[in-house]
Formats: C-alpha cells, structure tokens, sequence
C-alpha cells in the first residue's frame, strides 16, 4: 500500500488528471484516440507501454477517468514525491510491489481505474515482455484491461529521463478491454500466466498498429538493456 498504509484516496486522480491534461494537450501536442473503450465506471486496469519518464501524467491527463498510477517508489522523494502522493499515486516498492498490488486492489474493488506499466522499465516500449502484475490484478480485482499505446515520449538516443520538448507531437490510443477470467479447471500459476501472455500480446498489436497508423516511431535503443552491469 501507500507509506502510511492506507489505500489513496480517490479525490487525487479528480484534480491531477488537469495537470495531466494541461501538459499532454499544451505542453506537447498529444493526439489521442479509442476514449471510447474504456468502460464508463467500475474497476478497469488501463495497461500502457512504457518509453519516457513522461508516460504517467500523460495517460492520468487523457484518460477518460481518474486514474491511480502505479510509480517506482523513487520517485516519491522532495517536492515530485508530494505532488504523487497529494495526486493519489500509487508509489511501487522494492519487496515485489506486493504493498502496490494490494492497494491497487482496494482501488479497484471500491470501482475505481488503475494505470500499470506492464514492462516495469522505461525502454523500447514494444511490449515484448510483461510482469504479471496487470494480470494479477484483473483476475483478483475483477477488473477488465484496456491496453494503451503510447508513443512519442522518448526517442532514439534520448535517456530514460529526458522530458520531451514543447509541442512535441504525442500519440495516445486506448484499446479494445479484455475481459480476463480463470479457466475452469486452470490453476492459479496457470491462470496468471495465461492471462498475462494474453494482455502482453494484446498491448504488443496495439502498440505496433499504432506505429503503423500514426508515424510515430517507437526509440530504437533500449537504455536499460544496453547500460553496462554495475559494479558489486
């Protein structure tokens, strides 16, 4: 959960989401499509690639709903650490975001959106691999998924950090939800599994269709996977 234990509270994502707005569509010039399959209300889990250190606002700023994203706990320091947690931010610990999952969950079961970053780190964005976390989720906080794409926020050479300059153009495309249900007779590890491959898949299409469609090209170069291994 939250550093104090509690699940975060829902009027954070209501005023958050006009700073959002106000940088993805003054800022930078973001392009956004599909509002129309994210569900009105009840519990979703919108499920975004993950290339800049820009993605969260601007998925919390188009998106159709309030939304509690999910961020790694090192961005919860100084004045950033307090606008997240005013902002009703989800902060992702180092034990296995079990803590995260969970308050997520109560998010969740209360009827409320989520935004995960499937792939973990900030990288390619091409949705080649995904933790189970989304998938977890779904299936124990009877929520559906809506992958989105985004696109724009870094390119080819630009680090992990770099904040992308004004008006830059920026894709945002909501997909089709699935709905993500056991199997009779699948185990748990099973179900997980499956449900995992079927979200990354379905982000991976879109994410790629997307590409197609807009122009927009996903960075070349992946930071995390070429950095060189520190030193113990």
């Amino acid at each position: 959960m939250s550093p104090t234990g509690h699940v975060p509270s829902a009027a954070g994502p209501r005023w958050s989401r006009w700073v959002g707005r106000f940088l993805a569509r003054v800022v930078w010039a973001t392009r956004v499509e599909g509002t129309e399959h994210v569900p009105d209300d009840g519990p979703v889990v919108l499920a975004a690639n993950h290339t800049g250190v820009v993605d969260g606002p601007i998925v919390l700023g188009v998106a159709p709903r309030p939304l509690h994203v999910l961020v790694k706990e090192e961005m919860f320091v100084g004045p950033v650490g307090w606008v997240l947690r005013a902002a009703g931010q989800i902060p992702v610990d180092r034990d296995g975001g079990r803590r995260a999952l969970a308050a997520a969950r109560a998010v969740l079961r209360r009827g409320d959106a989520v935004g995960v970053f499937p792939e973990g780190n900030r990288g390619r964005g091409d949705a080649t691999s995904a933790r189970a976390g989304v998938a977890w989720l779904a299936l124990n906080g009877g929520a559906r998924v809506v992958p989105v794409a985004v696109l724009g926020t870094r390119r080819t050479g630009e680090g992990v950090n770099h904040v992308p300059g004004l008006r830059r153009r920026l894709v945002v495309r909501f997909g089709p939800p699935l709905d993500v249900q056991r199997a009779p007779g699948a185990s748990g590890k099973q179900a997980l599994e499956d449900a995992n491959e079927r979200i990354r898949h379905a982000l991976a299409v879109l994410v790629a269709d997307t590409v197609a469609d807009s122009g927009v090209a996903l960075p070349l170069d992946d930071p995390n996977r070429e950095r060189p291994p520190s030193r113990p």
